[in-house]
């Protein structure tokens, strides 16, 4: 059983509350158990006179009680009222008197003095320069305190700062979060400055902490708060170390003292039931301990022996058991789970490694390592079974201890085979028992015993989760009245993991003879406390509510003890405490004072406290504030009472007699208190309010006693029972206040007497005023203020209220008047319970209402013979009056014009109009006459100003006339409409609407007139154009036409006279080019000139030239364009294009709407080119309707996908006009090869194909070859002869003459060998220009004299010899790039393929660029079919050198290899660690074996070549790339080039314009660890010891990352890796405890520290005692831990080591203590030394 570690709360249900302090006591005993402010307000406690009421006897029960009053004490200085303040001055006025309370020199009057100084009194002036010394003295220390102030607030901001910092990193580490201690040291030792405080006189932190100060500044590292540390005694509680060693002394005797110290247990230290682990120590290699063989034999001739002896034993070698050999030895088979130890070079250093290697390789290993029961019940038995594993790779034997306490049984062992021998890797298994009886806990071990050098342990622990109570180990029954009882509730709750029965029962009953006899129904009873339940039981969660009773008898503290058992054998002491109490009150504070009785006066005979209240006025009230100290800490629950005074005169020494003393209560009294009742809070101020509220002229008497309720009798309980007791309660007078009023009358002033209102006011207008009234009086005041109603009204706002006593209150008058004029008027106030009104003088002037018109002047302008126009007005009333008005047209104004009746129609025409109002007025205006009306309106006011308001209007009638009415219609034709102008003018400025008719006259049947607008309105004055379109459908003359025009408001129609000739039909033609504007109009008149030469046309586009067909007639006319020969096909032109199969938003993009028209354009031409011509013409517009006075352009294109010249005709028909033969020329420039798919446009005569690239290769690599697919797109085929060549730019060559004999490209066989031409023709193209004719006639005229010389061509003889003159560009070259096949045949729309090869060059070793390698080859084009070189009349084409040839570039660059490496950090690639990274969180699993940690490097290929290339790089470090991909062998390499690879590495390739990134560990092993302990002059090369001065060690790893390409070139990439290892160190390294007396344990700490920057997890290691005979003397503790990282700039972590020492007898004890790291640190050895004595001298005082 457990408690919590925080005290339980008590429950809601508590019956009482519990406080600080005790009952009341002299005030000796309160300053001894109170705190300082406690005791300084209870000291004046003492000067009160209830207080002794306490001491005399117990205050009377509603009866007189006679008591003593004590002389009051001299007031030296009012005490504060409130408990918190920090004014102590009434503490220096009592202790110093005079010295504090005498008025002193202040700053003011000291420098008045200093100032005028230069008196003649030699006293005076030294009395001055000691006052200005003393100031400046007193200012200098003033100076000094707030530099210090200043200092401390900084250095605790510092410190609290750090604190929180500190408790950020530690709540990781928390482990309990109901800990309610301190979460981390106090800073503030270091963030004040002692030696600054000590010079002042002021205590610092160096005077009160004892610990050393370290020679660094404050550790602000991560560190495990104090509290969450295992203590020793939880070590000694949770582990049973002492006790399990002591069992394995017994048990194994010098194999446990071998085994021992390689023990570690961990314990869970939260809830204790954890199991113990057991972890091996691994031990770090180290140098060998024997170099005597260094100064033996030189290294050559110990090497020979070797072989030697070699050979000696090969003769006899044979293969042995590796049974009979420890494991991980070269005979003794490998283990599996450590890797083998890599060979040694040096062969006397196997030795060592081969004899450390075997202690620490185990050779079975425990599953489960630790045997752990839980859950367990008595009187069962618990089995489970643990397997033992073999983890070497030869067969081995064991032997198992069985435990050896009574509790655990080892069964017999099962084997996977037989004679009890383990194969590799198998497990043999052994069941242990568990025999319990009783809840406790148990430890055990069983050991096994291998091969190995150590034994292998394995605990066996029994641990049953105790349940853990939440309940306080005090209960805390807080106060209560001595005779009365309190019962406390307590929540007990079990928050552990089992169920617990518990039973209570006094401490002086244990042990129990029996649970029988101590276990209760009831309340245990120990005086004067009792708890109930006594017995009860509680499952996990599950929580039982505690009562403690407590009746206390007397003032003094009482406690008594309880034991509380668990079933599981654990107890607690569980300790009641209760403080009794008396009451005490005290009325510690009168608002304003305490008033004294005048003399002669007769007050009430025992009241204690005398309060007058000033006259006071009816009605009203006054109220003084009362506090009352309840003295007790428990509640008291009270009630006020109101009684007659007891007057009675008594003479000087004369006393009053009790039963004199009657008690009435005063029912018709005017004081009241509030709260009237209530419950006085324990050791608490409490405030009242005393009123007084005279409701009659008369004095008021009375005397208020305060009664405390249910106040109990003592009792005594020394011999009785709890259950037995009884006690009784009664009410109690503890407070008599005597209290006296009177009352006077009211007094009010108004400010100002008088209100005079200045100006004039409208009627009916509420006018305000503001006014003050003042009550002097002492109470409020309630008044009603009067109104005034015969002519005017008059009000007062508020009108009824109360007013304060000395407050003013604002008023408001308003004052609306009812007639005109000025008045004067007094209005009244009546004051309640006030004789007399208080009268208002007012004075005041009114007038009437105003209209105002929103106009100034009423515009009717324009208006038509006949019309109305209306318009409207707005009448404003300006004024708070309604206005009666009436309005009108001047008389006069119709008195001037003479006439009668006015023509203004106005409506409203009179009416009234609200005060701030408005009216709308429409006026209606008819014209009935031409003319130009001014006239004035009249608005007549009731009783106010009247207003006129002029009136403007102009009435006319319309007039419309024609500029022209004869028409004369020029350029008339047959049937064409022709246009006209006539233009309509308004005379006048209104608008009028007019309208054309129909045509008239004998000529009207055979024309046709449109007017448009047919009709319309013409705005003022305004003179509008109106279109005439006459058609005519005769040639005849017109000349009798008449149009008619009707307007409205004229009696008379206008009319319009039209005439005009019609004329034929006017077409001609002429022809240009595109993108030329100039045009040659040739026909009719010059027919025989016109033809259309489209010049040179480039292969696969069009060439356009323009056919311009112009009407000069407005007659529309059908025409037709048609050719003879090269016309396109008619499906062609009927041939419409598809829609592409894709999304309609997709043809909605510009690059693909782009991409369908080029396609579709090619499209059209190879359907235009489908009949196999080589050309085509093409008009865009074959035939339609030539429009009147139309020009229409139409574009002739020439397409063709064949180089040669073309002649065709083409006809042109227009309407009835005769036909037109036009000659079309065209010569087609271009190669119609190319290597892409779609051919694309140019005007260059060669081919434009895009360049060849071979990459970027490497020097000297290997051929580079290239396909090519040359696509024909003529309907010929083609014979091309290549040729390459390396481009020459040289002065002095600038062209080339060739001479030829024979066919300068002769037919070839497939071996290159040259054919038997056959005879080619005079005509051949061989010999025809290569440039086409620029006249089309001759051109044409040669084409026909060819036609008919075709038949002599026949018998022409054959040229032999051909000479060509060319432009020199290159020279003909093999080396670099060559083409197969050299000749080739391209069928006609067909394609064929070469190979085009390069071979890289080989770079010289100074060429660190890449270099550029440019050639280029010609095709030269040739034509074998006679037929398709020429057709009489219509085509010629030519060939060889007169061609344009097919042209190729290449393109190719040569570099050598290169990588870009990008590294993590600026110089290389940098590892930092700690040698504690390889410890996990968990310590007890083991040290790990290796920790690697890897960084990324980035290699990036930035040519254009892949690259291949090997890393290389020995360990620690290690590269890995799991994308790389292995390098293919290239062709023509040998095959002993991947042996060598494989033996290398592993080959990598990075393709062009990638990266790869390289994975570059460090692995960190204990073996590198190891290397700090060798001799510098046998440190290994790369690895280097660095010692700082403030005691950090690393270790720095240096190598070099090579990449090796194929070339042997290398890159170096540098790598370093930084160890930071630990370093320890001991405060002391000896101890010497001294003479101690026997089996007296003595205790000595001495400080751990680390000095590095790495964790250190460390273990001390306690050697051979002397004498050994006896039990061990010196213990230590912590025995293991962990010391964290020293910081940056900050000192060392420390860990303080307590060193035990206990004489066993009187001889000399000597021992030495080892501390060693499990990171292979430098031990720290610390000697210790003790000397025993039965002399009790030496006996230590608190041992006494």
């Amino acid at each position: 059983m457990e408690t919590g570690r925080a005290r339980g709360r008590q429950s809601a249900e508590s019956g009482s509350y519990a406080f600080r302090g005790a009952t009341w006591t002299p005030t000796s005993h309160l300053a001894g158990i109170r705190s300082p402010s406690e005791s300084t307000w209870l000291s004046s406690l003492t000067y009160s006179e209830t207080f002794h009421y306490g001491f005399g006897g117990r205050a009377r029960r509603v009866g007189p009680l006679t008591l003593q009053p004590l002389p009051e004490p001299q007031l030296l200085s009012l005490r504060p009222t409130s408990l918190l303040t920090q004014d102590i001055s009434h503490l220096l006025t009592g202790v110093f008197r005079n010295l504090y309370t005498n008025e002193v020199i202040g700053e003011d009057l000291s420098a008045s003095l200093i100032k005028a100084r230069g008196s003649e009194d030699a006293r005076h002036e030294e009395f001055v320069d000691e006052l200005q010394r003393i100031r400046e003295l007193y200012k200098q220390r003033l100076d000094e305190i707030e530099m210090l102030e200043r200092h401390i607030i900084q250095a605790r901001a510092r410190a609290l700062a750090e604190k929180e910092r500190i408790m950020q990193l530690a709540e990781v580490h928390v482990l309990d979060t109901f800990v309610k201690m301190p979460p981390a040291k106090s800073m503030f030792r270091w963030c004040v400055d002692s030696e600054l405080l000590q010079k002042h006189h002021l205590i610092c932190p160096d005077d009160y902490y004892g610990d050393a100060v370290p020679f660094c500044s404050a550790p602000k590292g991560i560190s495990i708060p104090g509290y969450s540390k295992l203590t020793f005694n939880c070590e000694k509680h949770s582990v049973p170390k002492k006790h399990l060693t002591k069992q394995l002394e017994d048990s194994c005797k010098k194999r446990l003292t071998e085994s021992k110290d390689e023990l570690a247990y961990t314990v869970d230290s939260l809830t204790g039931d954890s199991c113990s682990k057991v972890k091996a120590r691994v031990k770090k290699a180290g140098p060998p301990r024997n170099k005597k063989w260094m100064s033996h034999l030189a290294v050559p001739q110990r090497e020979l022996e070797r072989l030697l002896l070699a050979r000696m034993e090969s003769r006899n070698h044979f293969l042995k058991n590796p049974r009979f050999f420890p494991p991980n030895t070269p005979y003794g088979g490998k283990s599996l789970l450590f890797p083998p130890k890599k060979p040694v070079l040096m062969g006397d250093f196997q030795g060592g490694d081969l004899e450390q290697s075997c202690a620490d390789t185990p050779v079975f290993l425990a599953k489960p390592s630790i045997g752990f029961f839980t859950d367990y019940e008595i009187g069962r038995v618990y089995e489970m079974v643990i397997s033992l594993q073999n983890t070497t790779a030869t067969s081995r034997y064991l032997r198992v201890l069985p435990p050896s306490t009574p509790y655990f049984a080892l069964g017999l062992g099962m084997f996977p085979g037989k004679g009890g021998m383990v194969a590799p890797g198998m497990t043999c298994q052994y069941t242990v028992q568990f025999f319990p009886d009783c809840l406790g806990d148990f430890d055990d071990f069983i050991l096994v015993e291998t091969q190995s050098a150590h034994t292998l342990l394995i605990p066996l622990q029994a641990r049953r989760p105790p349940p853990v109570l939440t309940l306080s180990p005090v209960l805390d029954c807080g106060y209560c009245l001595i005779g009365g009882m309190k019962i406390t509730r307590f929540i007990c709750k079990n928050v552990g993991f089992s169920v617990g029965k518990f039973c209570i029962m006094p401490k002086k009953s244990w042990p129990p003879p029996s649970f029988r006899a101590v276990a209760t129904i009831g309340f245990v009873e120990q005086p004067p406390f009792g708890i109930l339940p006594s017995v009860f039981e509680l499952a996990p969660g599950q929580a039982v509510c505690m009562e403690v009773l407590f009746l206390p008898t007397s003032l003094e503290k009482a406690e008594q003890t309880f034991i509380i058992v668990c079933d599981n054998c654990q107890i607690k002491e569980l300790v009641t405490v209760g403080i009794g109490q008396l009451v005490a009150l005290d009325l510690i504070y009168i608002s304003g004072e305490e008033s004294q009785p005048e003399p002669g006066e007769l007050t009430d005979l025992t009241a204690q406290h005398f309060i007058r209240f000033e006259p006071e006025n009816l009605q009203s009230t006054a109220r003084k504030q009362l506090i009352i100290r309840n003295a007790t800490h428990v509640e008291l629950p009270f009630h006020w009472q109101t009684m007659k005074p007891n007057l009675q005169p008594l003479m000087p020494g004369e006393t009053y007699s009790l039963d004199s003393l009657k008690y009435h209560p005063d029912r018709e009294t005017a004081f009241s208190i509030l709260p009237e009742r209530g419950v006085l809070s324990p050791h608490a101020d409490h405030e009242f309010i005393l009123s007084f509220s005279p409701h009659e002229p008369r004095d008021f008497h009375s005397v208020l006693q305060m009664v405390l309720e249910e106040i109990p009798e003592p009792m005594n309980l020394e011999l009785g029972k709890l259950k037995d007791s009884s006690y009784s309660v009664d009410d109690v007078i503890v407070l008599e206040i005597e209290v006296k009023g009177s009352v006077e009358p009211f007094q009010v002033l108004l400010e100002p007497y008088a209100l005079i209102i200045p100006g004039e006011n409208y009627i009916g207008i509420n006018v305000k005023k503001n006014f003050k009234m003042w009550n002097n009086s002492k109470s409020p005041i309630r008044y009603l203020w009067g109104k005034g109603s015969d002519c005017h009204i008059i009000e007062v706002e508020p009108c009824t209220g109360t007013i304060e006593p000395n407050e003013v209150e604002d008023f408001e008058l308003s004052f609306t008047g009812g007639v005109p004029g000025p008045t004067c008027q007094d209005l009244l106030c009546e004051i309640q319970n006030s004789p007399s009104p208080v009268v208002l003088h007012i004075e005041a002037a009114f007038k009437g209402p105003a209209l105002v018109i929103n106009v100034s002047a009423l515009q009717f302008g324009l208006l038509r013979l006949g019309q109305k126009a209306t318009d409207s007005i707005q009448i404003q009333n300006v004024s708070q009056l309604p206005a009666t008005w009436c309005m009108r047209e001047s008389l006069v104004c119709l008195q001037e014009r003479h006439e009668g009746v006015s023509p203004f129609n106005i409506e409203p025409s009179s009416g009234q109009i609200h005060p701030l109002g408005e009216c709308r007025v429409n006026i209606t205006l008819e014209a009935k006459q031409c003319q130009r009306l001014q006239t004035v309106l009249e608005l007549e006011v009731v009783n106010g100003a009247w207003s006129y308001l002029p009136v403007y209007a102009e009435i006319q009638e319309p007039h419309v006339y024609l500029r022209s009415s004869h028409v004369e219609v020029t350029n008339l034709y047959l049937g064409v409409p022709t246009k006209a102008t006539v233009t309509l003018i308004n005379g006048t400025l209104l608008p009028t609407r007019f309208h054309w008719g129909k045509l008239l006259g004998h000529q009207a049947s055979i024309c046709t007139v449109k007017v448009s607008p047919r009709c319309g309105t013409l705005g003022p004055s305004e003179e509008r154009q109106l279109s005439l379109e006459l058609t005519a459908h005769t040639q005849e003359e017109l000349s009798d036409l008449a149009l008619p025009c009707t307007v409205s408001g004229m009696k008379e129609p206008l009319v319009l006279g039209i005439s005009g000739k019609s004329q034929g039909l006017q077409v001609t033609i002429a022809i240009s080019m595109e993108g030329s504007d100039s045009s040659t109009e040739l026909w009719p008149a010059r027919l025989e000139e016109l033809r259309l030469d489209l010049g040179t046309v480039p292969l696969r586009t069009g060439e356009s030239g323009r056919l311009t067909l112009t009407n000069h007639s407005p007659i529309q006319t059908p025409f037709t364009l048609q050719f003879e020969y090269f016309g396109s096909p008619q499906s062609s032109l009927n041939q419409k294009p598809s829609l592409p199969d894709m999304p309609p938003a997709l043809l909605k993009t510009s690059q693909i709407r782009e991409h369908l028209a080029k396609r579709e354009q090619l499209n059209f031409m190879e359907s235009m080119l489908s009949h196999g011509k080589g050309a085509a013409f093409f008009p865009h517009i074959s035939q339609g309707m030539l429009g009147a006075h139309q020009q229409l352009s139409i574009d002739i294109t020439g397409y063709a996908n064949m180089w040669g010249e073309y002649w065709d005709n083409l006809i042109c028909t227009v309407g009835d006009l005769p036909p037109a033969v036009i000659p079309v020329h065209m010569a087609v420039v271009g190669c119609p090869i190319s290597s892409q798919r779609t051919t694309y446009y140019t005007t260059d005569q060669l081919q434009k194909e895009p360049v060849i690239r071979f990459g970027t290769q490497v020097s000297g690599g290997d051929t580079v070859t290239r396909v090519l697919r040359l696509n024909n797109s003529s309907p010929c085929d083609i014979r091309l002869d290549w040729e390459t060549y390396t481009p020459e730019d040289r002065e002095d060559r600038l062209v080339e003459l060739l001479v030829f004999y024979g066919p300068p490209f002769p037919l070839r066989d497939q071996g290159g060998n040259d054919l038997l031409c056959p005879e080619t023709p005079a005509s051949s193209s061989s010999f025809w220009s290569p440039s086409p004719s620029n006249e089309s006639d001759s051109s044409h005229k040669a084409a026909q004299s060819a036609e008919d010389s075709s038949g002599v061509s026949d018998t022409a003889s054959q040229k032999i010899i051909s000479v060509v003159l060319r432009e020199h560009d290159g020279v003909p070259a093999d080396h670099l790039y060559c083409i197969s096949p050299k000749q080739m045949v391209i069928p006609a729309g067909g394609s064929s393929t070469i190979s085009i090869s390069f071979t890289p060059m080989v770079l010289g070793p100074d060429t660190l660029h890449k270099v550029e390698c440019v050639g280029y080859a010609l095709g030269f084009m040739s034509l074998d079919d006679e037929v398709e070189r020429e057709l009489p009349g219509r085509r010629r084409r030519l060939q060889d050198f007169a061609a344009g040839p097919l042209r190729l570039d290449l393109c190719s660059s040569v570099r050598p290899a290169q990588l870009s490496v990008e590294l993590d950090y600026g110089g290389g690639v940098e590892f930092r660690h700690q040698a504690s990274d390889l410890i996990p969180d968990q310590p007890c699993t083991g040290v790990l074996s290796e920790r690697v940690t890897t960084h990324h490097l980035k290699l990036s290929n930035t040519t254009e070549i892949p690259q291949y290339f090997r890393l290389l790089v020995s360990r620690p470090f290690s590269v890995s790339q799991e994308g790389a991909s292995r390098r293919r062998r290239a062709p023509g390499r040998e095959q002993g080039c991947e042996e060598e690879q494989a033996r290398a590495g592993k080959q990598l390739v990075l393709h062009p314009r990638e990266n790869m990134l390289v994975n570059v560990s460090f692995s960190l092993s204990l073996e590198l660890l190891s290397y700090q302990k060798l001799p510098a002059d046998q440190m290994l090369p790369g690895v280097d010891i660095q010692q700082h001065a403030s005691g950090e060690k690393e270790m720095v790893f240096t190598q070099n990352l090579l990449l090796e390409f194929p070339n042997q070139t290398t890159q170096v990439v540098p790598l370093r890796a930084t160890v930071a290892v630990p370093e320890l160190q001991l405060s002391t390294s000896c101890m010497d405890f001294g003479t101690c007396f026997v089996d007296e344990e003595r205790v000595r700490e001495v400080n751990l520290m680390n000095l590095s920057g790495c964790r250190s997890y460390w273990a001390v290691l306690m050697g051979q005692q002397e004498p050994d005979k006896d039990p061990v003397a010196f213990k230590v503790s912590p025995n293991s831990g962990l010391l964290e990282a020293r910081l940056v700039n900050a000192p060392p972590n420390t860990i303080t080591l307590q060193v035990f020492f206990t004489a066993r007898s009187s001889e000399l004890y000597e021992c030495t203590l080892v501390v060693e790291g499990m990171l292979g640190e430098k031990a720290c050895t610390l000697r210790l030394r003790g000397q025993g004595s039965y002399d009790e001298k030496y006996v230590s005082p608190h041992q006494l």
